[in-house]
């Protein structure tokens, strides 16, 4: 049999780890696939693994815009497709509007489905984009035999949205044996409210508040708590801005905020091991790589009670509302202040952590295929 992969727009960091952690941790042949064909765009290429069944291809429409990018799913990749007769196309991307079936699409996106998150964007160009990708959406997972969403939350919430889809499967994220694997972490201080180190590892977008934690932060270092923050992540221009006027204004001398621009993804370990607290402010995921990331290291963690967020960590973490600077500041300060439920939380942070495997999320993807492939 012969599998085709839609990632020509897979551009996200989630979406391309997601991608080459699977193809890295699956045997297509022991589910009868002998040949593996992925669509990818060019700049993705030398990060694939290489294997004698994954034949790689890229289109030169995948790095033009938009328009083109559109006109290549719907009618060139379905010719080649149908031509070619592959028995099955996974699309990892529900932003696909290649029409080929038996399909499967992945649903990774959650902004266009909060309302709460759409109205951040006012009227704007960014909100008629979360507009339009709504109803394709909608259309793409619609259309596919299978729909595969990452958590209950997820399914539910775009379920509500665009109908019941009675072939469905929740197939979660893992996380790499490089997390498990990184023992070496930094002592929590013998002071305990001194040198603590807080991280946050995600994209600056505006629903992922790093403002508000910087506004939490100071907070604490004016109730006498000696507290640094690490932020991690790539920033888009309106969330950006909206930071740098916050961190110009808590911490105008630069004493405890450092922002990193995008970094590898194999040096998040070493950023996580070297910090005492993990906060996740975010109000709309899919689902968080990076707080099941921190989990699998065992720190204790701040977490926003937006989403699938309680569904994912349980009650492996104190919670807040990621609107409100005073509730991060409260949770932040318990896990300061109380060893006992610090100790308690990174157990259990480590334990249900433990559900999350790609080894196991590859295998779940594949024998899905591999079903719908047969019939």
């Amino acid at each position: 049999m012969k599998l085709a992969i839609n990632a020509s727009r897979a551009k996200s960091g989630g979406a391309k780890n997601h991608l080459i952690s699977v193809l890295s941790n699956i045997d297509p042949i022991s589910y009868g696939f002998d040949e593996v064909h992925l669509w990818i765009y060019s700049d993705l290429k030398e990060s694939i693994p290489k294997r004698s069944w994954l034949h790689i291809h890229s289109s030169s429409f995948s790095n033009q815009g938009i328009f083109f990018q559109l006109c290549w799913e719907l009618f060139i990749l379905y010719f080649i497709l149908k031509k070619r007769k592959f028995n099955v196309l996974l699309n990892v991307d529900a932003g696909s509007i290649c029409r080929f079936n038996p399909s499967i699409t992945m649903s990774r996106d959650m902004l266009a489905f909060e309302p709460g998150e759409i109205s951040r964007l006012g009227f704007s160009l960014a909100g008629l984009r979360q507009i339009c990708l709504k109803r394709i959406q909608c259309s793409s997972l619609k259309s596919s035999v299978v729909s595969v969403f990452l958590t209950k939350y997820a399914s539910n919430v775009i379920q509500n949205c665009c109908g019941t889809m009675p072939n469905y499967k929740i197939i979660p994220h893992g996380v790499s044996n490089n997390f498990r694997n990184h023992t070496k972490k930094v002592p929590w201080p013998n002071n305990e409210v001194d040198n603590i180190k807080v991280i946050y590892i995600s994209p600056i977008f505006l629903y992922k508040h790093q403002w508000n934690l910087v506004r939490a932060i100071s907070q604490l270092r004016s109730r006498k708590f000696k507290i640094e923050l690490l932020l991690v992540g790539a920033g888009e221009n309106v969330a950006l801005k909206k930071l740098q006027k916050e961190i110009l204004t808590s911490d105008p001398n630069n004493e405890f905020v450092t922002y990193l621009d995008e970094v590898e993804h194999n040096e998040i370990p070493r950023l996580l091991s070297s910090s005492h607290i993990f906060a996740f402010a975010s109000s709309c995921e899919n689902m968080p790589n990076t707080l099941i990331e921190a989990m699998c290291m065992g720190l204790p963690i701040a977490c926003s009670n937006k989403g699938p967020m309680p569904e994912i960590l349980r009650n492996a973490g104190e919670y807040f509302d990621p609107n409100s600077p005073i509730s991060i500041r409260k949770a932040i300060e318990k896990i300061i202040l109380n060893s006992k439920y610090r100790e308690k939380i990174s157990r259990l942070a480590i334990k249900y952590s433990n559900d999350f495997s790609w080894e196991k999320s590859a295998n779940q993807l594949f024998l899905a295929l591999s079903n719908l492939a047969n019939e």
